[in-house]
């Protein structure tokens, strides 16, 4: 949990889950983005339980993000990342005013529609 004071020597705290929830909100925004988990996709553990494919660690008064994301067979790979990135970044700095060191991106996949 990251603690950050403000000028009325308030204290706030955000939740490492905020944080995910941001950064899965920011990436499903990117055009070329099929699935990320608020769209239901989930890393299946060998016990079979489900978890994001965000990370977050704080370090400092800073925190880096590794997601990975699902892409549309329309999609260039590396402009979709790039793209995810900067608006992950963007948004926990907007929402939150807490400093984004790094976004790491994964591209675990292609969507596949089935008809």
């Amino acid at each position: 949990m990251k603690t950050k004071t403000t000028k009325l020597n308030a204290t706030l705290k955000i939740s490492e889950n905020a944080i995910i929830s941001i950064a899965e909100s920011a990436a499903a925004e990117i055009k070329g983005v099929a699935l990320t988990s608020t769209n239901k996709m989930a890393v299946v553990k060998k016990t079979n339980s489900l978890i994001s494919p965000v990370k977050v660690k704080f370090s400092g008064d800073s925190v880096s993000v590794d997601i990975s994301i699902i892409i549309t067979p329309q999609a260039k790979a590396a402009e979709t990342a790039k793209a995810v990135q900067n608006n992950i970044k963007a948004v926990i700095q907007s929402m939150t005013g807490i400093a984004v060191s790094k976004v790491n991106v994964t591209v675990a996949g292609l969507s596949v529609e089935k008809n």
